[in-house]
């Protein structure tokens, strides 16, 4: 299985609750306040707090919904199985000195099935996404999928799964994953260019990669998204490039502002290239682009780009999508819950705080127990993650412990 051959140099942007007395109570962890900062763009209509306690636990029930205290409602969950990686991309993690999780305190299958069947069937969630890490990296990945997928909303609708994935071992597993019942893949590659990609992932994998995407395509996992993080020193000239690569190989772009979730050493706010700044790269570059918004609420922003031609090459209408969580957050409408691949819950992915639903489902915590935990704690989400604040101008931006690999993107 071969991918098609690349045009020359095509290069991308490189850069980026309570519980029972025998139970322990599930531990909580504050390492520093919640930023302030702008929970949306420019005109957005911020949530107004509520009552600050869940109404159903105030009167010792069970929700039947995982909502905060601003009125958002949880579809999303995002489930990270492992926090180890075959690349070490730049902007992500250091080239070396990593210290893993131990096997035993990654979730086991059947506690991220127990999770997943618990936000489903009884929180109202719609959608699951498989991070890490590297989510291939796990051996039992076509049995997590499997055992996620044959769960059904309180409607009988099964949740949708995807995969985010660098593409590395996926040809050999597409097949099997899409017969389990995976939906769609999202594969991160930020640049098309051999030296580009080694230089930014620190090996030398690229041609692995675009294998793994034809296997995925060839199973009828589609479509095929791309993600690329977006940096100031290669997206004016590697942007347009990779636009035009994505669009004639029928791949769905989008565009990532580099985040402060890697090394601290690796962001500073001057290297981040927001939505407009893209977006007039694409136009100069001679792409025309109509706005379509942000359909469901998903994280990118969508433009339509009509059919064209780049570097004496046609190519076909398609889209293109920009995730602006820095220079245009979408706090405000935000569906989404986190778990780490240890068990603990994130209600953001900049939070500085987590709990622990391992601890609880290892003492034997029931379900109604679990869900009381989850539900006060994503009560108490922040209005807004606070990356654009001007706190971050002086570094004085509360970033989570935890790095993107260790969370889960």
């Amino acid at each position: 299985m071969t991918p098609a051959p690349l045009d020359a140099a095509v290069v991308g942007t490189g850069r980026i609750r309570g519980t029972s007395t025998d139970l322990p109570m599930p531990t909580t962890r504050s390492v520093l306040p919640e930023p302030p900062g702008r929970p949306g763009p420019p005109g957005s209509v911020l949530p107004e707090e509520t009552a600050p306690v869940p109404p159903a636990l105030a009167d010792d029930d069970v929700p039947q919904q995982l909502i905060d205290r601003y009125g958002r409602t949880v579809r999303d969950l995002r489930l990270s199985i492992t926090d180890r990686c075959n690349l070490r991309c730049t902007y992500c993690m250091p080239a070396q000195g990593l210290q893993w999780l131990p096997t035993p305190d990654l979730l086991t299958t059947a506690e991220l099935t127990r999770l997943g069947r618990i936000a489903v069937e009884r929180l109202g969630v719609e959608r699951i996404r498989l991070t890490g890490g590297e989510p291939l990296l796990r051996r039992d990945l076509e049995e997590i999928i499997g055992s996620l997928s044959a769960l059904r909303t309180s409607t009988g609708v099964k949740p949708d799964i995807a995969l985010t994935t660098n593409g590395l071992g996926l040809e050999r597993r597409a097949a099997g994953l899409r017969a389990a019942g995976l939906d769609r893949v999202n594969v991160s590659i930020d640049s098309l260019d051999p030296q580009d990609y080694a230089a930014i992932t620190r090996r030398d994998r690229l041609a692995d990669v675009l294998t793994g995407i034809a296997g995925a395509q060839e199973a009828g996992l589609a479509p095929i998204k791309v993600n690329a993080v977006a940096v100031p020193t290669t997206v004016e000239h590697r942007a347009p490039r990779l636009l035009a690569e994505c669009l004639r190989r029928g791949w769905q772009l989008r565009f990532i502002e580099h985040m402060p979730l890697g090394p601290r050493e690796t962001w500073s706010s001057q290297d981040v290239v927001g939505v407009d700044q893209i977006l007039e790269v694409l136009r100069e570059a001679g792409f025309t682009l109509t706005e379509v918004g942000r359909p469901d609420r998903r994280p990118a922003a969508l433009w339509r780009v009509a059919a064209g031609s780049a570097s004496g090459q046609d190519y076909p209408a398609g889209t293109v999508g920009v995730i602006a969580s820095v220079t245009a957050p979408f706090c405000s409408d935000c569906d989404r819950t986190r778990i780490t691949a240890d068990g603990r819950l994130m209600t953001c992915l900049f939070s500085s705080t987590e709990t622990d639903l391992r601890g609880p489902m290892r003492a034997g915590a029931d379900d109604d127990e679990l869900i009381r935990i989850w539900a006060r704690a994503t009560w108490g989400k922040p209005r807004a993650h606070g990356s654009d604040s001007p706190q971050t101008e002086s570094d004085g931006f509360a970033r989570p412990q935890r790095t993107m690999s260790a969370i889960g993107g």
